[in-house]
């Protein structure tokens, strides 16, 4: 082991005159700096520092103006109480200690630190060899006493008063439950309705024409990229890039400075006001599982100065080093108790503070991962099941990490949904051809029920999805062989290689007209696929207007056009978005595609049928022959309408749906098989006429072509005079209006230049 290093007189010595009858005790309790009307409370956790200053700057947070060192410690906790603070009071830490990184001590006073809690970072990170605790050219065991707050954005104090008015949580039930999601920069900067100095903020993302596509288009919830603080590597700056989605934080309760076109965090809770008023949820995705300070060779800028073997995890027998089961260099500790404070703290304040409506957990296993594995009965995970703010929003794991037992789809405990790859993977294999697949998407279409069909789960449990932010886009999908990441500056190296994806001729843009007409009717089976599907789907924003990437398939560091929508919506890509949302409408309209329960297959006697029933083109039922046919790229689906709907028993309330999905090059013909409780089928939805205006009606057994590549939703017609069939008939009609208005509505794009 090393000697234990401290900081030189010169670094640790206080060049101001402290007034020590300006400090109070205060309270430790109180994490952060919070302004109680009169003044600040400064609390800061520390299980191992010796000493903690409080240094106060300008409000630009440029000169330093005085240090205060927190009188009291209490619990591991360092603490003051300042009655002349207001908000506006700009400030940061700098923390004394051992030096010691081979026991995981990396205290270093030279090396201005953030406050954790947070509200407001003041300032940009400016890369420079002052941000790093060790000397530059040097190995990590070296002590840098240069000042690195020149460099250092600043915490500042804000007053959280916010007047919501009449602002109530949609609270959209998970069957209803449609995710959209996007980036607050990403959304508006090409956006024609939002003024040049809101795009890309908040404000940008609450002007009325934004708000109106969003509602109009019928997504019920918008899942917002990270909005935490975040820093720009110093690599991607290096090539004229920054990190553009975010997944790099550094501060957990404060908003990224760049989202804000005002100096008020309060702007971020007028963008979920304008929202609410819209009846859309806002969802964040949030990153617990690392921070933006790297391994052992990283910068030292606020937790890693603070008490580094407390907030991270470390090699237990080589504690110089960091876990690293993200893939970015360290792991949060959240088997600490305090670490874990922070994090529940954390979504507390955005959920009860800033009326968030729930949570997408990034890299999600690392927050159920202790010492000895993973565990879903662990800390983060009990902790959120049992907290009465955080079990009442809504909560998604990515359910995978790159460390040990990292991949857990399905092994999240009861009352999370969860990212679902095997969904992703399996209805783009299908759709392309490949063989095999047919097993795969009966399994996806009807809520994965092997994964996730215990302990009460429901089949909003997967959160069924095409495309994300990480991949292609939908239209990349059916245009690009490959990846082409050359703008990301790494040689086409970066990102993954398995897109199961197909450009259906031509690598990228084409004028030929049938190579178009495939990709775009893949593009609606695709949509219609998962907007027909048990489960809870989510939308990549721009996908329903066929939104390109130009073959980027890891647009992590693109802040550019590559990265951000554009708006200027063609013909058939609107003609596309207006599908996508008659798809989105006749979904909500049709109970027998979001249930609560899980279809089983299984006789009912009372019935006289299945909940499910799935059959070749020739109308028959599949047996293990049919399922086991490589070949076979067409199959229907038949769901009873009359089936069991919750615990308590209710026949013939919602209409019978016969789908059909052909992977086929070529046309299938489809005989349409017994209608239970109806006389006649009515098609709802051919991908290969998506402009179906009229309802036209099929007679039971006839042949039905399904184009090649095509999929079909057809509906029971019941008989309008039979007696008793009164319910029938209602949800019948209801349906015929909820198409009519899907027709009739408007979807609020901006008009295309020219």
């Amino acid at each position: 082991m090393s000697d234990t290093k401290t900081a030189p007189a010169s670094a640790s010595a206080s060049p101001y005159v402290m007034r020590r009858s300006r400090v109070r005790e205060g309270f430790a309790n109180q994490l952060g700096a919070k302004w109680d009307g009169l003044g600040v409370n400064f609390a800061l956790f520390s299980a191992h520092a010796t000493k903690v200053e409080l240094c106060l700057f300008d409000q630009d947070g440029e000169t330093e103006l005085e240090r205060i060192e927190l009188p009291e410690y209490t619990d591991e906790v360092f603490h003051g109480y300042l009655p002349d603070a207001r908000p506006g009071t700009t400030y940061g830490y700098r923390v004394h200690g051992p030096y010691e990184p081979e026991a995981g001590h990396r205290f270093n006073p030279s090396k201005l630190l953030l406050d954790p809690y947070a509200k407001q970072h003041v300032g940009q990170l400016t890369w420079d060899p002052s941000l790093f605790g060790y000397v530059a050219g040097t190995d990590d065991l070296s002590f840098d006493d240069t000042d690195s707050a020149a460099f250092m954005p600043k915490a500042r104090v804000i007053d959280p008063a916010f007047t919501w008015g009449t602002d109530r949580r949609p609270q959209i039930p998970w069957e209803r439950t449609i995710f959209y999601e996007t980036h607050v920069r990403g959304y508006t900067m090409r956006h024609p309705a939002v003024p040049d100095a809101l795009r890309g903020t908040f404000s940008g993302l609450k002007v009325s024409e934004v708000v109106d596509y969003i509602r109009s288009l019928g997504v019920t919830s918008v899942e917002l990229l990270p909005i935490h603080a975040y820093v720009d590597d110093d690599f991607l700056l290096a090539k004229g890039l920054r990190n553009y989605w975010g997944y790099n934080t550094l501060g957990f309760f404060a908003p990224m400075q760049r989202y804000l076109a005002t100096p008020f965090v309060n702007e971020f809770k007028e963008m979920v006001a304008a929202l609410h008023d819209a009846g859309l949820e806002v969802i964040l995705d949030v990153v617990y599982n690392h921070t933006a300070e790297g391994n052992e060779m990283g910068p030292t800028l606020s937790f890693k100065g603070i008490d580094n073997a407390s907030y991270y995890r470390l090699l237990p027998d080589q504690q110089r080093y960091y876990i690293n089961d993200t893939g970015t260099g360290n792991t949060l500790n959240l088997s600490h108790p305090r670490v874990l404070q922070m994090v529940t703290d954390s979504l507390r304040y955005w959920a009860q503070e800033c009326h968030v409506d729930g949570f997408r957990f990034d890299l999600a296993t690392i927050l159920g991962r202790e010492p000895y594995g993973f565990d879903e009965g662990g800390g983060f995970l009990d902790s959120c099941r049992q907290d009465p703010v955080l079990s009442s929003v809504k909560l998604i794991a990515e359910p995978w990490d790159c460390g040990p037992g990292g991949y857990q789809v399905g092994g999240f405990p009861p009352g999370w949904a969860e990212w679902n790859d095997k969904y992703r993977d399996d209805v783009r294999g299908f759709w392309k051809g490949d063989e095999g697949k047919l097993p795969d998407l009966a399994s996806r279409v009807t809520g994965s029920a092997a994964i996730f069909n215990k302990r009460g789960r429901k089949p909003w449990a997967t959160v069924n999805f095409i495309t994300a932010h990480d991949g292609f886009t939908l239209n990349d999908l059916v245009s690009y062989n490959e990846k082409h990441n050359e703008a990301n500056g790494e040689d086409n190296r970066d990102g993954h290689s398995h897109n199961i994806s197909s450009n259906y001729g031509v690598e990228g843009p084409t004028d030929d007209p049938e190579i178009k007409e495939i990709r775009y009717r893949q593009i609606r089976n695709f949509m219609a696929t998962l907007l027909l599907s048990r489960g809870t789907p989510m939308i990549l924003a721009g996908d329903e207007f066929a939104r390109t990437q130009g073959g980027n398939n890891n647009a992590y560091g693109q802040d550019s056009e590559i990265g951000w929508i554009d708006w200027e919506v063609p013909g058939p890509s609107r003609e596309l978005a207006l599908f996508v949302q008659k798809l989105i409408t006749l979904r909500q309209a049709l109970p027998m595609l979001r249930r609560g329960r899980f279809l089983t297959g299984q006789y009912d006697e009372e019935l006289g049928s299945k909940d499910v029933t799935w059959l070749t083109p020739a109308g028959d039922e599949m047996t293990d022959e049919h399922w086991g046919d490589g070949n076979a790229r067409c199959v229907g689906v038949l769901l009873d309408g009359r089936a069991q709907a919750s615990g308590i028993r209710r026949l013939g309330t919602d209409a019978t749906l016969y789908m059909v999905f052909n992977a086929h090059h070529d046309g299938v013909n489809c005989k349409l098989p017994q209608a239970p409780g109806g006389s006649e089928w009515v098609l709802l939805i051919d991908t290969n006429q998506p402009e179906l205006e009229d309802l036209p009606l099929f007679a039971i057994g006839h042949n039905y072509t399904a184009t090649g590549r095509s999929l079909l939703l057809f509906m029971t017609k019941p008989n309008m005079q039979a007696a008793g069939n009164e319910d029938a008939q209602r949800s019948y009609q209801h349906v015929v209006a909820a198409f009519q208005q899907a027709i009739d509505e408007d979807l609020v794009l901006p008009e295309v230049a020219g």
